[in-house]
């Protein structure tokens, strides 16, 4: 499979109709700027994102450095564009069921509602809208999970943020045989449930969605945005110039595969 790699990720060079069609199993990540700011200097995210199936571009900025790289990635693939056009590919599909955990109370059933409605069936089967801190608290972990297993639900989308999404799936994806496709899609349950508005078409193709969420969250988001964020363009320029070095290089490989998530404190406590 065709990829590009930007810093220290190899991102999949996929349309949305090509992953759709691929798509039979397997973890999906969407990695953005912050994402690859994060990815420089945690670990275990980093141990996490390299053991994903599929890794596609939720970022026009990223697919503008592509460009600037010499390497151009072929269309934008953000988790709240998959996540509609997945489920609007399988609405066909009995096999597909979908499992939704996120968002606040009453969210998540709020956005089942609207996607079973726009569907015509109950392609989603169940929600849990978690409690702040679920992941230190292994008992209400054990308790997502159950209600997974009975749901009947072979896809699980996870809307927490990220690392925390990511490290949820890495830790109990082996606990959920009956899930054989999982997605991390961030903020798109608030999305579906029209909870949050999204950024206009116009916005989103131009590269500024950032903007538009930073002025919607400006509380929430601007360390983000302002602080943490603008290290990846002087990490990308110095991929440009080839004298950019994987910062997590000194973590083994061996180290690596000694990390567990034996402890949901160490393994799901960043936000």
């Amino acid at each position: 499979m065709d990829s590009v790699k930007i810093l220290n990720v190899q991102i999949d060079n996929l349309s949305t109709q090509e992953l759709l069609e691929k798509l039979t199993s397997g973890v999906v990540y969407t990695p953005n700027v912050d994402h690859l700011v994060k990815l420089q200097k945690d670990p275990s995210f980093f141990k996490v994102y390299s053991a994903a199936d599929y890794r596609v571009c939720d970022s026009k900025i990223l697919m503008y450095v592509s460009r600037f790289l010499g390497a151009p990635i072929q269309e934008k693939i953000s988790g709240s564009d998959l996540f509609p056009a997945f489920y609007e590919y399988h609405r066909d599909n009995p096999d597909i069921r979908i499992f939704l955990l996120g968002a606040k109370e009453g969210v998540a059933a709020a956005a089942q509602q609207q996607i079973n409605q726009k569907v015509g069936r109950d392609i989603v089967v169940a929600t849990h809208s978690p409690t702040f801190g679920f992941e230190k608290d292994e008992q209400e972990c054990d308790r997502i999970l159950s209600l997974i297993r009975e749901s009947g639900a072979t896809v699980l989308a996870v809307g927490v943020g990220a690392p925390k999404q990511e490290l949820f799936i890495h830790k109990y994806k082996d606990q959920l045989p009956n899930i054989k496709i999982f997605l991390a899609i961030g903020a798109t349950i608030d999305f579906e449930a029209g909870n949050v508005k999204r950024s206009p078409k116009w916005v989103s193709e131009a590269g500024l969605e950032w903007l538009y969420r930073l002025t919607s969250e400006p509380k929430r988001l601007w360390r983000r945005y302002l602080i943490e964020d603008p290290l990846f363009f002087w990490l990308v320029l110095l991929q440009k110039l080839n004298v950019y070095t994987n910062p997590l290089r000194q973590t083994s490989s061996d180290a690596l595969e000694r990390m567990d998530y034996s402890s949901p404190r160490e393994a799901l406590a960043t936000e």
